[in-house]
């Protein structure tokens, strides 16, 4: 696309004509900055500079299917300024022998001069022209262009040719012209330059809700859907990732202080050791009671560990432990077990020969344990230590919490990264194939 600077006349004034063609009337609705305008009747492209409206081309009506979505005529304000819809065109690209077809509308004030829409699939580009020129970047074979401090990825390249126009238009527009077409992007923007022959012309496009564009146009109905994601379409989860990983980092922050503040100020300290044997091929009463202890201090969790010498065997062991003085009782079970051999592939080895349980919010006072041991029957004496500490700081709560904050920060990062593969699956840079329909160049 490119454009004149804009001369409007002193008063601003509709001219109406009749097309050499057919007769039928016209209506410039850009004055004198039009240089092409095509006959809705007879679709001859006229030259709008020469004052007998000579023919430059005529073409095959298309069908009806594929109408403006805004009518030419109908007016509405962008960026606060009042613009006209006065032409549209559609253009179309072939990508493996499958075309692609996106439109464009001419919109024009006699004050501003000219600016464009796009269309495609229902995304929507708020276009107009540069005034200076990109700077090209190439760096480890990734092509890019910078603009005013702002650098565009490159996204696509391809041959389009005009296959319909209609309404006027500030260049000589003909239909089955073709140009090279590149487009680099940072969402929501998307720098394009369009080349025939020599001549290059480049133009900047904001990407606009389709709901914003049937505002602005008071168009009737609802726009439609837009379909797939669009090359410069914002992600609609870029900042909330950003903002969720920042509220993770700072929470991250909190949680580790409070560990290394319960570690600091945890007692950690060995109340009771006892070492005990269970002799299994004994019918006997194996249960007992542990000489007491004493937790002092506030309330706080005790760990026992119990260590085994077990192998390829197993122990449960019924455990209580009770207050001496209230007779209150904490009752838990424990089950050792440790496994070991060869076969084919080498050594194994199954479970563990020890174990650690924390009952949390112990009040202090007088305690002892009261243990009760099974096994098989007939497989010797087993030997087990049982060691109890106050006061052991517990993390698992923190990892809990910290799993309760990355699990939504991960999900919205996956989706960010789906909707910026799906954007670039679209591009000539797409990471796999795909068959999403997530749109093509403007």
């Amino acid at each position: 696309m490119s454009t004149g600077s804009p001369n409007p006349p002193a008063t601003p004034h509709v001219k109406a004509m009749n097309c050499p063609g057919c007769g039928a009337a016209l209506t410039l609705r850009s004055f004198t900055q039009a240089v092409t305008v095509v006959c809705e009747s007879c679709h001859s492209i006229l030259d709008a500079q020469d004052p007998q409206l000579k023919i430059l081309q005529q073409f095959k009506k298309a069908t009806d299917e594929d109408p403006p979505l805004i009518p030419l005529g109908t007016r509405g304000k962008i960026r606060g300024t009042p613009y006209e819809a006065v032409g549209f065109q559609r253009r179309t690209i072939h990508v493996d022998g499958i075309p692609y077809s996106w439109h464009e509308y001419v919109l024009f004030n006699p004050y501003k001069g000219f600016r464009y829409l796009t269309e495609y699939n229902g995304h929507w580009n708020d276009v107009s022209t540069l005034r200076a020129l990109p700077t090209l970047n190439s760096f480890a074979g990734a092509v890019s262009v910078s603009y005013f401090g702002e650098t565009y990825r490159h996204f696509q390249t391809a041959q389009a040719s005009t296959t319909y126009v209609l309404g006027e238009f500030p260049w000589q527009v003909r239909v089955g012209e073709t140009n090279d077409v590149t487009d680099y992007v940072s969402p929501p923007r998307v720098l394009s330059s369009e080349q025939s022959g020599k001549e290059v012309s480049w133009s900047m496009g904001e990407y606009v809700s389709c709901r914003d564009i049937w505002k602005t146009f008071a168009l009737t109905g609802d726009p439609p859907v837009p379909i797939g994601v669009y090359e410069n379409q914002p992600s609609p989860f870029s900042s909330d990732t950003k903002t969720i990983w920042t509220i993770f980092a700072a929470f991250a922050i909190l949680v580790l202080m409070m560990i290394i503040g319960f570690a600091s100020f945890a007692r950690d300290e060995q109340i009771f050791h006892g070492d005990y044997v269970f002799d299994t091929n004994s019918r006997g009463e194996a249960s007992f009671v542990t000489d007491p202890f004493e937790l002092k201090g506030r309330t706080s969790t005790l760990e026992l560990k119990t260590t085994t010498n077990l192998g390829n065997n197993w122990i449960y062991l019924n455990y209580a432990l009770i207050n001496q003085d209230t007779e209150k009782a904490y009752d838990f079970g424990r089950e050792i077990s440790y496994y070991y051999g060869y076969d084919s592939d080498g050594s194994w080895t199954e479970g563990s020969r020890n174990d650690s349980v924390a009952i949390p919010t112990v009040p202090p006072g007088t305690y002892y344990l009261r243990v009760e041991p099974e096994s098989d029957f007939g497989h010797g004496m087993i030997h087990y230590e049982i060691t109890a500490k106050r006061d052991v700081p517990q993390f698992g709560f923190f990892g809990i919490a910290l799993l309760a904050l990355v699990v939504p920060a991960a999900l919205i990062t996956w989706r960010s990264m789906n909707f910026e593969h799906l954007r670039w699956a679209e591009s000539d840079h797409a990471p796999m194939a795909t068959s999403d329909d997530g749109g093509d160049d403007d």
